[in-house]
């Protein structure tokens, strides 16, 4: 692997743009396979040693404000959105400011990172799988948009998803709770990670326990679920028909990366590294993968009958500056996966897969809902991941006629982020900010200080609901008209709303979390209302609500069984290019309510199953039949054969 221009001239088997999760598998897979893949990254390679990550350690633990890419150095050439780039008014609305310019009713508040190993080094590493209910919503539910596949045919790639990805779990919990189909006798690789002293608090008040959603609605039974996660546990024996699960890493070495041992900053970054980041996997590449980074993809290359040879690309060695070299890189197949609004962005850059209309359209994301409250014993917050288990029974029936599902996320970060506790309350009793009871300037200090704060933190928690968000065609990526990035590149333009369903899942939501704190005496601190950090503000039947982006960008280049209303295929694979791949969560035409990550690496190992079958064939040598030597009357010569095309790797018949 190198981070140089690849030789003049050589032809690549793939060329894949982006070095996130759907990327990186993809290289890796095609490169085990035998084939030679070019990976083009727009950003800088900083967090493949050691010393970088020390270096995004450092810088977090400066940053003033702990979000998700503050352990990142910003890149000027390839600039990521950020969430402090959006900043609500006094009497509500928003302004943003950064890389997306948005001029939608209410904001995109979600962000991403252009950087090897992308958006998932901040992740928080959740897995689960989305329910086989959720791959049909437009004909079970009469919303949306239906996958050309279903759960059963991914299924197979979630397992290999979860192993590449060393997923830590109980599936057996996750079959009789939730309904996921899984094949007899699997488990995750790892044992699940340990409930929080919050989680099992909350278990031992709820788990049983009914609560309605709304006055006319059934009673749904509460119970406290673990959650599948991407970390380091302890790896389960039975795994693989009792041959057990070992994380490897390049050359058979055991894989980098401790245990988790409840470092509370999964978001944005594990110091021990025992959350899974592509890099793990890019540590196990074949060597015939090629990395480039700091190389921007500004256009993909095609033929007149539609399919594509290759990309141009900026070269960049100065981050802050904009010099830059144009160069271009050919291959058979190319694959983007570069996010849902990149692979949007280069897609329109380049004028291509348009027939349908629907390039760009459909943006997605998990609107988040939050509630917070005291609860009347200590709860531990503040250590371990962010969430170990939640609540899931709301996430299918038949109530998703009416309004969207959601799953409950306990948190064990306290208020963070809702109120950017602890700091946030610290400056409040200090009466630096909001409301300490005191006059401002004249807040609490010394012991008084002390005293608020323990009787305060110690009793904190919160719940996240991540509501399900229908694909709308209105939810849209454009390229801006007005000023462009670094490198002279259009940005992303994105226009953005909530439905009504989302807004009454909302109010479901909430009314469920005003039934559960009082099951569990909890004192609601709950409030919405406008102001700079409330840029998600909105009015909805006459009350105020605030929401927050998940981070889970999908749509934009959805699949589907027809070219005329969709842009790729069940395979991912462009319908007015075949050999042109548009891979990750920007594919999948419904989002449910499980974190996309999981899926969307699913997705990506189901496609690099195509794309290998499709370079075997084109690369399989020419079979000519040869006159018999007695009939001719001479010795075949094997000089005078026809030349054959260019072999590819052996593949097993």
């Amino acid at each position: 692997m190198t981070a140089t221009a690849p030789h003049p001239g050589r032809h690549h088997d793939v060329i894949v743009v982006g070095a996130g999760l759907a990327g990186t598998l993809v290289a890796k897979e095609l490169g085990d396979r035998g084939w030679r893949v070019l990976v083009l990254e727009a950003g800088t390679d900083t967090m493949s040693t050691w010393p970088g990550h020390l270096d995004a350690l450092d810088t977090f633990y400066s940053a003033p404000a702990k979000v998700p890419n503050s352990p990142y150095r910003a890149n000027p050439a390839a600039p990521s959105p950020d969430v402090l780039d959006t900043e609500g008014l006094p009497g509500g609305g928003y302004r943003t400011y950064g890389y997306l310019l948005q001029d939608g009713p209410l904001p995109y508040g979600s962000d991403y990172l252009r950087s090897p190993g992308g958006t998932t080094l901040h992740w928080l590493g959740l897995t689960p799988r989305m329910h086989p209910e959720d791959f049909g919503v437009r004909s079970a539910f009469g919303y949306g948009r239906d996958w050309p596949i279903g759960y059963a045919d991914l299924e197979p790639h979630y397992r290999a998803a979860e192993r590449e990805l060393g997923v830590a779990g109980d599936a057996a919990e996750q079959a009789e709770a939730i309904g996921l189909p899984f094949p007899e006798g699997y488990v995750y690789p790892m044992r699940e990670i340990p409930r929080s002293y919050l989680d099992r608090l909350l278990a031992a008040e709820l788990d049983g326990r009914t609560v309605k959603e709304s006055d006319d609605a059934p009673d749904t039974v509460l119970r406290v679920i673990t959650t599948p996660h991407a970390r380091n546990s302890t790896p389960d024996p039975r795994y693989d028909g009792g041959r057990g699960y070992r994380p490897v890493g390049a050359a058979g070495l055991p894989d980098y990366g401790e245990r988790c041992v409840g470092n509370a900053s999964c978001v944005p970054i594990c110091p021990v590294q025992a959350k899974y980041t592509p890099l793990k996997t890019r540590a196990r590449w074949d060597r015939r993968v090629t990395l480039v980074t700091q190389a921007v993809v500004s256009r993909v290359l095609t033929r007149g009958d539609g399919r594509v040879f290759g990309v141009e690309y900026l070269a960049y060695d100065d981050p802050a500056s904009p010099a830059h070299t144009t160069l271009t890189a050919e291959a058979d197949v190319v694959v983007l996966a570069a996010h849902a609004v990149e692979n949007a962005k280069l897609l329109l850059l380049s004028g291509l897969a348009g027939r349908s209309g629907q390039v760009g359209r459909n943006l997605m994301d998990h609107p988040v809902l939050l509630t917070w409250g005291l609860l009347p014993t200590p709860t531990g917050p503040f250590r371990g991941p962010g969430s170990t288990s939640g609540l899931e029974s709301f996430r299918t029936g038949r109530r998703r006629r009416d309004r969207a599902p959601f799953r409950i996320e306990i948190s064990n970060w306290g208020w963070s982020w809702p109120t950017g506790a602890p700091a946030g309350d610290v400056a409040r009793l200090l009466g630096i900010t909001g409301d300490s009871g005191q006059p401002r300037g004249k807040g609490l200090f010394g012991s008084a200080l002390r005293a608020a704060l323990g009787e305060e933190v110690g009793r904190q928690f919160s719940l996240q609901f991540a509501l399900e968000q229908e694909a709308e065609e209105r939810n849209r990526v454009t390229l801006a008209p007005g000023p462009r990035d670094r490198l002279g590149l259009p940005r992303p333009r994105l226009t953005y709303d909530l439905s009504d369903r989302v807004k009454r899942g909302m109010a479901a939501a909430k009314t469920v979390s005003d039934r559960i704190f009082a099951l569990l005496g909890a004192d609601d601190r709950t409030a919405y209302g406008p102001g700079p950090f409330a840029s998600g503000f909105f009015r909805f039947a006459g009350r105020d609500w605030d929401f927050h982006g998940a981070g889970h960008g999908a749509g934009t280049h959805l699949m589907g069984d027809s070219r005329g209303t969709s842009v790729v295929d069940a395979w991912q694979r462009c319908w007015d290019h075949p050999n042109l791949y548009a891979v990750g969560a920007g594919s999948m035409p419904s989002v449910g309510t499980s974190n996309p990550s999981l899926t969307l690496a699913a997705l990506a190992l189901r496609s690099s199953e195509r794309i290998h079958r499709e370079l075997t064939e084109l690369h399989r040598p020419v079979s000519v039949r040869s006159v018999p030597a007695a009939r001719a009357g001479t010795v075949p010569d094997p000089r005078q054969r026809p030349a054959a095309r260019r072999r590819g790797p052996e593949v097993p018949s």
